[in-house]
């Protein structure tokens, strides 16, 4: 089981990034994957959630309406989509895979997710 994520980098404020998150070694389908975020000196953020049963998306509260993820199973990729981007939003993005079956209470919480990726930093800043 392989998560690598890309994408990051350096944006003014109000800009936006698509990350993306390839997987190997494991089919989309059977699993949720998401989206977690680490700011320096802080928690491990759970930020958006694709839950292949029923395909349902989820969202922290702090970042509804900017954060969009999606997935494309041919591409074994999951992406984040971050438009508006804000100072706040800097950190470190981690992609992590874990089971579809989960409750929906651990669903963006870091105990739900067993394998991880390595991170892709975001920066913004003017």
């Amino acid at each position: 089981v392989q998560l690598q994520a890309c994408g990051g980098g350096l944006v003014q404020p109000g800009g936006s990034l698509r990350l993306s998150c390839v997987v190997s070694g494991f089919t989309l389908d059977d699993s949720a994957i998401g989206w977690f975020r680490q700011a320096s000196g802080k928690e491990r953020e759970g930020v958006s959630c694709f839950n292949s049963r029923g395909g349902i998306t989820y969202y922290a509260d702090s970042v509804k309406g900017r954060f969009t993820i999606s997935r494309d199973s041919f591409k074994n990729t999951v992406y984040l989509q971050i438009d508006g981007l804000k100072p706040e939003d800097t950190a470190v993005y981690y992609c992590a895979a874990g089971s579809k079956t989960q409750i929906l209470s651990t669903l963006l919480t870091a105990r739900g997710y067993g394998d991880w990726g390595q991170g892709t930093l975001v920066t913004v800043s003017s």
